[in-house]
């Protein structure tokens, strides 16, 4: 085997080194991409959950307002018999 022969052979060992080195960054970045994006999509569904849970927070106020409301009405009807007689 001659020199040429040697720097050849290292030349495309060197050259194999490199492209898997390129390979696995590619595979690394497409790996950070996905994670990211999986990291975004469970963001979104918190971010809808505690809409949701707002939303219901809201109508059991308003609820428990229209039940008081209701009680203070109901409570003044009574009042008003009472005292209109």
């Amino acid at each position: 085997m001659g020199m040429k022969d040697q720097f050849q052979d290292k030349a495309e060992q060197v050259k194999q080194q490199a492209k898997q080195k390129t390979q696995q960054a590619k595979q690394q970045a497409q790996e950070r991409g996905r994670q990211a994006q999986e990291r975004g999509q469970q963001a979104q569904e918190r971010g809808q959950q505690a809409q949701e849970r707002g939303q219901q927070t809201q109508q059991r106020g308003r609820q428990r307002e229209d039940d008081t409301r209701r009680l203070q009405d109901d409570a003044e009807d009574r009042f008003n018999q009472d005292y209109d007689m």
